[in-house]
C-alpha cells in the first residue's frame, strides 16, 4: 500500500517536518516573553510618573462569560463526541469544559446574592 504520509517522505523532509512545530513554538514562547517583558516597563514607567491605575477585573461578569462559553462548547463538543465515538474517554474532551463551565455558573449563582447585598451597603 503506497502511502503519502510524512512516514513515507524523504528523510530531509522528515527532518523539515519535525523541526517546525518547534520553530513555532520558540517563535511564540519568544513573542509572549517579549510582550511580558514590554507591558512590564511600560506599567513600570506608569508608576515612576504617577499615572498608573489599576485595571478593574470582574470575577462575576468573568464566570458568567466564561461558564457560558465554557458550558456551551462542552456540550456541543460531548454530543458530538457522544456520537462519533460513543461512550469512551474521548467522551471526556467534551465533559471536562462542560463541567468547568457549569461549575463556573454554580459559582455565579451562589455567589450573586452576597454580592447584591455587598454592592447595596456600599
Amino acid at each position: 500500500m503506497s502511502g503519502f504520509g510524512a512516514a513515507d517522505a524523504v528523510p530531509a523532509a522528515q527532518v523539515i517536518l519535525a523541526v517546525i512545530p518547534i520553530v513555532g513554538i520558540v517563535m511564540g514562547a519568544v513573542v509572549i516573553f517579549f510582550y511580558l517583558l514590554w507591558r512590564h516597563r511600560q506599567i513600570v514607567r506608569q508608576i515612576e510618573r504617577g499615572i498608573y491605575t489599576r485595571p478593574v477585573f470582574d470575577l462575576y461578569l468573568f464566570s458568567v462569560l466564561a461558564g457560558f462559553l465554557l458550558t456551551g462548547s462542552g456540550l456541543v463538543l460531548s454530543l458530538l463526541f457522544l456520537v462519533i465515538e460513543g461512550i469512551s474517554y474521548t467522551l471526556l474532551g467534551g465533559l471536562i469544559p462542560f463541567a468547568l463551565g457549569i461549575s463556573l455558573l454554580a459559582f455565579y449563582f451562589a455567589t450573586r446574592r452576597y454580592v447584591k447585598q455587598r454592592d447595596d451597603q456600599r
